[in-house]
C-alpha cells in the first residue's frame, strides 16, 4: 500500500485515488444533469406568462415538478433511487452508482438555477429580436443565452460547486472519493489528521471552481 501521509492511516495512493474519484463523480454528474437541467430551465423561462412560448400547462407541470425534486435532501434521494440505480449500473454501491442519485440531484437544481439566469436578460431585447422576424429558436440561441451566459457561467460554477458536496455526502454509502475517505477514516476511526486533509482538499477543489468560475464570468461580460 506504501508509506502513510503525515502519520495518518491513509497513504498518498489512496487519497490522489479519492480525489480522481471525487473529480470523475462530479465531472460525469455534471455532463448529464446539464445536458437535461439546461433544456428545462430554457423551458422554464420561454413558456411562462408573457415570454416568447407562453404555455401555461407545459409551465404549471414541470415548475412543481422542479420544486418537488429541489426538495428532497439529497441524502434521501441517494437512499430512495437505490433500486433505480442498481438497475442502471448494477450495484448500488460504488463511484458509478452514486453518479445516478447525483444527475437526479442536480439536473433541477442546474434547471431552476439556469431559469433565474435567463429570467436577467433585459426584455427589450428578446422585444428587439421579435420585431427583427427572429424564430424561437433563433431568440433562444442568439439572443436568450449568449445575453445571460455570463450568468450561466456562475450558474454552473455553483452547480458544479454543489455537486462536490454532495458526492462527499455520498461517501456514507461507499461512493468512494474524498467524503468516502473522510468518513471511513477521519470520521469512524478517529485519525484527526485524514479528517483534517480531506476538508483541505474539498475547500481548495471548491475554491478552484469558484475563482474559475468567476474570472471566466468576467471575461464574457467585458466583451
Amino acid at each position: 500500500m506504501g508509506n502513510t501521509l503525515w502519520g495518518m492511516e491513509i497513504t498518498a495512493d489512496q487519497l490522489s485515488t479519492a480525489f480522481g474519484d471525487t473529480l470523475y463523480m462530479v465531472a460525469i454528474s455534471l455532463i448529464f444533469s446539464g445536458l437535461i437541467g439546461l433544456p428545462l430551465g430554457i423551458l422554464l423561462v420561454i413558456t411562462r406568462k408573457g415570454h416568447i412560448l407562453e404555455n401555461k400547462w407545459i409551465f404549471n407541470v414541470l415548475n412543481p415538478i422542479i420544486n418537488i425534486l429541489r426538495s428532497v435532501p439529497f441524502i434521501i434521494l441517494l437512499v430512495a433511487l437505490i433500486p433505480f440505480t442498481r438497475m442502471i449500473v448494477g450495484s448500488a454501491i460504488g463511484t458509478n452508482a452514486a453518479i445516478v442519485p447525483l444527475i437526479f440531484y442536480a439536473a433541477p437544481y442546474i434547471a431552476r438555477l439556469v431559469e433565474n439566469s435567463l429570467l436577467e436578460v433585459d426584455k427589450g431585447i428578446i422585444e428587439a429580436a421579435q420585431a427583427m422576424g427572429a424564430t424561437t429558436w433563433q431568440i433562444i440561441y442568439r439572443f436568450l443565452i449568449p445575453e445571460g451566459l455570463s450568468s450561466l457561467i456562475l450558474t454552473f460554477t455553483t452547480a458544479t460547486i454543489g455537486l462536490v458536496g454532495s458526492t462527499a455526502m455520498a461517501g456514507a454509502v461507499g461512493a468512494g472519493g474524498v467524503g468516502d475517505l473522510a468518513l471511513a477514516y477521519g470520521y469512524q476511526r478517529f485519525d484527526t489528521m485524514t479528517m483534517i486533509v480531506t476538508v483541505a482538499a474539498l475547500v481548495i477543489i471548491v475554491q478552484l471552481l469558484q475563482s474559475t468560475g468567476n474570472f471566466v464570468s468576467r471575461k464574457i461580460r467585458r466583451r
